[in-house]
């Protein structure tokens, strides 16, 4: 008898497997890590190219600031060494 596609289950969070929350100084931080992507962007820690396919975080505050319409909207690209020596 073949066998069923397994399925994975969505985390009891609601978040996805690969995010998490992190606390830099009194701000609470979405941290989701990505294997690579096509496009490009430029990382705000160091200010240099993070090339299409190179894993890296993208991060967004778990409140929005005031002048945001949501805290998604202030979403960056960083490379995972740069968010790492962040203080």
């Amino acid at each position: 008898m073949p066998r069923r596609p397994t399925r994975r289950r969505p985390p009891v969070s609601g978040r996805p497997v690969n995010e998490r929350i992190e606390t830099r100084g009194s701000t609470e931080w979405h941290v989701r890590a990505l294997a690579g992507s096509d496009k490009s962007y430029r990382c705000p820690g160091c200010h240099q190219a993070i090339h299409p396919g190179a894993g890296h975080l993208l991060i967004w505050p778990v409140h929005k600031s005031l002048l945001s319409a949501e805290a998604i909207d202030e979403r960056r690209h960083w490379h995972t060494s740069c968010w790492q020596r962040r203080l």
